[in-house]
């Protein structure tokens, strides 16, 4: 293909065109139109994601300016697709939130070889394959994304947010210049690509160097940079950015023939258009991904951008689909992360946080160090226990650690450097509302009991309550609630429903229209799920997952509050602790009035269809008893188990109790076996459990 002589036809063509206006017709200018797009799309595909210009600077700018005459000339062509939509739209009032259409789960994590060693130990007890092939890849430190595409167009782009839904940032994911907005080569009906968007080393050293000029802040990390940029309301400003997308996998499609490996499906990805990391490998078993390691660790100063770890998957689809997955992470990964970094700063003072259940943190008063790209002056000390095991006080030189966007905390001090230094001693009472603080002996937490008293708890309880999974208050945000808790507009939940333009009008920057909007907001959230409500009014230990269990196993508010412990810990997702915390939280007369008046503020509760079993046959041995399933098994993952086991009417559960009638015991079994064995509970192994399987399947 000669380039040159096709740019010239194509100048001739579009002056053509542009000379005659008249004369031409709409299905010329269209014809002309979409081939000078593709080749402009072509030429930012080259140059963007191979780094193999096509044609010259100059031909670019003559031809990407023939496009703009074009479109700006005839008003009939459609430009939503075009190069020049890389510039920036118009400037957005806010995000829209979108649910994902498949969930963008997190991985789990690997810090050693033994944890390398053990997650392959588990996929091939799983597979029952002893040498497994695994797709191996560097874990950028950027911004995930998910960008979806229509008939090879692009529709829309979300963030991960926390991974049911996120924000929607189409306009900002067009401006960068290696996104496809069309994609190349045989590409499915539908697909949803998902990536990493990063700034990459050099890019933002000249990022810097450009704001220092300017006399504008600079960014701490190419990270902060790439999510700050992607959030902005202005996608102008996103379009200046020197913004990369690299691909790791695909979410949802219809009309993909999905291939036998995820290495060859990258492959795919990587023929629609999009960039991926030239340091993929397919290895085998744990040498070698051990091998990958140490051989990314060696180059990883040299690559072009910056990375935390390294992700392994199972490289043949079809046993990812054999493996499943947990709660929130597909078993068939593994993210393996680099040793955090260790720097050394000094300790000027501590202050003791308050957190939502009173529980009370201390924290060390940094002098400002920059750790893994980032400027930190606070730490964590974890609990007084780890002061006393670690020996910290007050005045120390000490090394801190920060991986990821793990909360920096305190390793250990360095006592050959004291000098003058003080004991942490924990206050006898809230530093904030000057209530007790209670020190429980066989836990390592103290808390503050100033409970709805505490402005500080009151604070956390509050931001919990508006947030996303729970009464979802758009717009409410930890600033208004911290003035509103401040000036004493707000002490409990059901306050909130009790606000009056008046009292929002008078925080800063509260202007009239901005308080209706979050009074609208908050009247909108009283029509409430059970499950997150539950979520939402914080009782100790009981999160998102454990708040839908209860949901749906009782039904209705009242069941949950009248449960009994037994009944409690019947549900798989609630143990021992959890079904005490849920006792005493109903027990408490002040937690029963909050909600008595949350309720009387106009909450309507949205009660799930209870769980029912469908009709079996009730002579199986599995009919209505009380199961734990515990260590791994070579035939089946344990939630396929789980699933077998309850299709019979069994009732699987987490721990083990008087009330267990049967403890279903796997390799490696521990402590759940050991207990078991004391209480005199039948245990049946995988041997037996498969014979009665075979048995009632006939």
């Amino acid at each position: 293909m000669n380039i040159k002589d096709d740019v010239e036809k194509l100048k001739r063509k579009l002056e053509h065109v542009i000379a005659d206006s008249k004369m031409s017709s709409e299905l010329e200018v269209q014809t002309i139109y979409h081939e000078l797009s593709q080749f402009i799309h072509n030429c930012n595909y080259y140059y963007h994601t191979l780094d193999k210009p096509l044609v010259s600077d100059r031909d670019y700018d003559e031809l990407y300016h023939l496009l703009k005459n074009l479109e700006e000339r005839f008003l009939f062509l459609d430009s939503t697709h075009s190069p020049t939509t890389r510039v920036g739209a118009k400037v957005l009032s806010s995000f829209n939130v979108v649910k994902h259409k498949l969930q963008m789960l997190s991985l789990s994590n690997g810090f050693s070889e033994e944890d390398i060693k053990a997650f392959d130990k588990r996929l091939q007890d799983l597979t029952g394959i002893s040498d497994l092939q695994y797709e191996c890849e560097p874990k950028l430190d950027g911004l995930a994304i998910s960008i979806h595409y229509q008939d090879g167009k692009l529709l829309y782009a979300l963030t991960r947010g926390d991974g049911t839904e996120g924000e929607e940032v189409t306009e900002n994911v067009k401006t960068i210049r290696n996104v496809p907005l069309v994609l190349s080569g045989n590409a499915p009906r539908y697909v949803e690509v998902r990536g990493e968007i990063v700034i990459n080393k050099a890019d933002f050293l000249s990022l810097n160097q450009q704001s220092e000029k300017k006399g504008q802040k600079l960014f701490a990390n190419p990270r902060n940079a790439a999510a700050g940029s992607i959030r902005q309301l202005d996608s102008k400003i996103a379009a200046k950015r020197p913004l990369k997308l690299y691909a790791y996998g695909i979410g949802v499609h219809e009309g993909y023939a999905v291939p036998n490996t995820q290495y060859q499906m990258m492959q795919d990805v990587h023929s629609w258009g999009f960039q991926i990391t030239n340091e993929v490998e397919v290895v085998s078993g744990a040498k070698g991904l051990i091998a990958y390691y140490n051989k990314l660790s060696h180059i990883r100063a040299d690559l072009p951008y910056d990375i935390d770890g390294l992700v392994y998957k199972l490289n043949e689809i079809s046993k990812q689909q054999e493996a499943g997955f947990i709660a929130k992470a597909p078993r068939w990964a593994l993210a393996h992360k680099f040793p955090a970094e260790e720097v050394e700063t000094e300790i000027e003072r501590v202050d003791f946080q308050i957190g939502r259940t009173g529980a009370i943190t201390p924290v060390a008063r940094l002098k400002p160090v920059a750790v893994g790209g980032v400027i930190v002056s606070n730490a964590t000390l974890h609990n007084m226990d780890e002061i006393k095991r670690k020996d910290v006080h007050i005045g120390d030189r000490v090394i801190i650690r920060r991986a990821g966007d793990v909360i920096p905390e305190v390793v250990r001090p360095l006592p050959q450097y004291r000098r003058n230094t003080t004991s942490i001693v924990m206050p006898e009472n809230c530093p904030v509302c000057h209530s007790k603080i209670e020190i429980i002996n066989d836990q390592a937490v103290a808390r503050c009991t100033g409970d709805w008293l505490c402005k500080a708890q009151t604070k956390e309880r509050i931001k919990h309550f508006a947030s996303r999974k729970a009464a979802d208050i758009d717009g409410l945000g930890d600033k208004i609630i911290e003035q509103l808790v401040d000036k004493e507009l707000v002490k409990l939940p059901d306050d909130l429903y009790q606000l009056t333009l008046t009292d929002l009008v008078q925080l800063e920057r509260m202007a009239r229209k901005s308080s209706l909007n979050l009074l609208a907001s908050i009247a909108s959230s009283k029509k409430l799920d059970l499950a997150r409500f539950i979520y939402a009014i914080g009782i100790r230990d009981i999160g998102e997952v454990s708040s839908k269990a209860l949901a749906l196993h009782f039904g209705s508010l009242e069941n949950i509050a009248s449960a009994n412990f037994d009944a409690l810990i019947s549900i798989n997702d609630i143990g021992e602790v959890m079904a005490k915390n849920l006792i005493e939280f109903w027990q408490n007369q002040n937690n029963q009035d909050m909600v008595k008046r949350l309720l009387e503020c106009g909450i309507e509760l949205i009660n799930p269809e209870v769980q029912t079993v469908s009709q079996i046959d009730e002579d199986n041995p599995f009919f209505n008893k009380t199961l734990v399933i515990t260590g791994s098994f070579n035939d089946f993952s344990r939630d396929k188990l789980k699933e077998k086991l309850q299709s019979y009417g069994a009732k699987c559960v987490g721990s083990v109790s008087k009330k267990t009638d049967m403890l279903i015991a796997g390799d490696k079994a521990g402590s759940k076996l050991e207990k078991a064995q004391s209480l005199n509970i039948k245990i049946i192994d995988e041997r037996e459990l498969s014979v009665l399987l075979n048995n009632e399947s006939k």
